[in-house]
């Protein structure tokens, strides 16, 4: 029988290491998560996901339940495609974008020139890995975003764009969201420890 995890009534990111404890402690191949919320039940699936889980939902009196199966030829694919990361020259940059605006002053100069700035990120070329909204920031992955086209097209090209799934929620643009994967802290600190180098637009 499949380990069942009850993550309801958790904020983020405590679902997400809920299950990480988990799932790195017992080297689960199958397992059940339940959360209450479709922050937490996009994270939890993002994070199973990327440990070679595949993963089922349903839903079940408000509550998702979250069936997972690993994938027994994930650590193979896994290690071939870091080994194939570990040879390119280019580096890891995370831009972290803090605000719906940048600087402080005239709050419609501010919207103009971070609109200019995320279409000029292009100018990094392959050294942009991520781009990572929080608080306000997120306004900016909306289907309404002036910038929801550039964004898109970064990740169509590979660059991972993510947004905070806690600062969604409270705005209550989780629904809006229209490019990238809704993130946890978890996975921000993980980004963060990772990159070459972190570029903050707060």
């Amino acid at each position: 029988m499949a380990k069942i995890i009850d993550a309801c009534g958790l904020t983020c990111p405590a679902p997400v290491l809920l299950v990480k404890d988990c799932v790195e402690k017992e080297q689960l191949s199958q397992l059940t998560v339940v959360v209450d919320n479709d922050a937490s039940r996009e994270n939890v699936t993002r994070f199973l996901n990327s440990r070679g889980y595949s993963v089922t939902p349903n839903e079940i009196a408000g509550n998702f339940e979250l069936k997972a199966s690993r994938d027994d030829e994930f650590e193979t694919e896994q290690l071939e495609e870091n080994t194939a990361h570990a040879d390119k020259d280019s580096q890891k940059h995370v831009v972290m974008i803090m605000t719906d605006r940048m600087g402080r002053g005239d709050d419609e100069l501010g919207k103009k020139l971070l609109i200019n700035y995320i279409k000029t990120l292009k100018e990094m070329g392959p050294d942009l890995w991520q781009i990572i909204f929080v608080n306000s920031g997120v306004k900016l992955t909306v289907k309404s975003s002036p910038v929801i086209e550039n964004l898109q097209d970064y990740q169509t090209s590979g660059v991972s764009i993510l947004a905070c799934g806690t600062c969604l929620e409270h705005f209550n643009l989780l629904t809006e969201k229209a490019v990238g994967d809704t993130t946890n802290m978890l996975d921000i600190v993980t980004a963060t420890q990772l990159a070459d180098k972190v570029i903050t637009i707060s």
